[in-house]
């Protein structure tokens, strides 16, 4: 997962990891720590497996959820060929070049806009993603959500999450 600091790139990585995990698979999460201020380069990688994990590192994943355009150019080349990119369209612009990959074009800031909260973008995206790629279900994600609400104290925002996960589920539900 790539995108600006501020997108909420590492809490969408740490959400997937924790709901797979929820499911029993196993989990390793890699968040990129430098230049995550607001407005920089964020990612991370999660990998996901039926079987224990030799290494956490994945020089060409299997999917990829792209929030920019810069990432968009940076991680399309690195996706396996039959992969999955999932590209936030209100913010990338561009086609991807390739062809040997399966894109999901989802509008995740413009509906995040519509919900009333920029900052649930990412929840948008990663439901899109769950929905396609069935990596975990959208009610553990909602489950994991919830605890990691109650836990940093933001319960507040539980309900508009919820609400960006229903929608960006349409997306990859397609």
């Amino acid at each position: 997962m790539s995108g600006f600091g501020g997108q909420g790139i590492m809490l969408m990585g740490r959400l997937l990891a924790h709901a797979a995990a929820e499911e029993d698979k196993f989990v390793t999460w890699i968040p990129a720590y430098g230049a995550e201020v607001r407005g920089g380069t964020a990612y991370c990688a999660v990998v996901i497996s039926d079987e224990e994990i030799a290494s956490p590192f994945a020089n060409n994943p299997s999917s990829c959820i792209v929030m920019n355009e810069p990432s968009l150019k940076k991680y399309e080349g690195k996706i396996k060929k039959d992969g999955l990119l999932v590209i936030n369209s209100s913010l990338a612009k561009i086609k991807p070049s390739r062809k040997d990959i399966e894109v999901l074009y989802v509008p995740a800031t413009d509906i995040a806009q519509k919900l009333g909260n920029v900052r649930v973008a990412n929840m948008v995206a990663l439901a899109a993603y769950l929905a396609k790629a069935k990596v975990a279900k959208l009610e553990t994600l909602k489950k994991v959500l919830k605890q990691e609400a109650i836990a940093n104290k933001k319960e507040s925002l539980l309900a508009i999450n919820e609400q960006a996960i229903e929608e960006g589920a349409k997306y990859g539900s397609n």
